[in-house]
């Protein structure tokens, strides 16, 4: 093995691994999803209502073609409902078999993180779950909170996402 070798070895070893991941706003709170969930991100579209879902839960859209779930983060994270700008964006995500539309308030950029820069989920006293946080990674002077999509949705939600689909085929 040659220096150069054992010194990028070493250097990997020492630092972590990169992971990438999708930054965008809620208010004034920053949040990141792994890059590799990501499909694409679009600006608002036309969502088609669906009743006795939950209120975070928006409606349906139609990307090219195929039936996508659409929510609202912030009303998931019980947060203020703000109206829509023309920063709102919609990132779809890959949560396997199924895809989904995440509304934000904007997209801040992609952010590559080493393993190390990446602190552990904090203890939150709460009667939610808060399984979904992966861990927090300090970007300047602000905290972003790292997010497992597929364990922020909640059982009502499953169950809301896979009535909305076989419910828009049949129409």
């Amino acid at each position: 093995m040659s220096t150069n070798e054992t010194k990028v070895t070493t250097e990997a070893t020492n630092t972590g691994s990169v992971q990438r991941f999708l930054s965008f706003s809620l208010g004034a709170e920053e949040y990141a999803v792994p890059l590799l969930c990501v499909k694409e991100v679009i600006a608002l579209p036309d969502v088609t209502p669906v009743p006795y879902t939950p209120q975070h839960f928006l409606g349906i859209m139609n990307l090219r073609g195929q039936v996508t779930s659409v929510i609202d983060l912030r009303l998931k994270f019980r947060m203020k409902k703000i109206e829509n700008s023309s920063e709102t964006a919609v990132i779809i995500a890959d949560l396997a078999p199924l895809s989904l539309g995440l509304v934000v308030d904007s997209i801040n950029s992609v952010m590559a993180i080493r393993e190390g820069e990446i602190a552990p989920r904090p203890q939150i006293e709460s009667t939610q779950s808060s399984e979904y946080i992966i861990g927090v990674a300090k970007r300047e002077k602000k905290l972003v909170l790292l997010l497992d999509l597929a364990k922020a949705l909640s059982v009502e939600d499953h169950a809301a996402l896979s009535r909305a689909i076989p419910a828009a085929k049949a129409a």
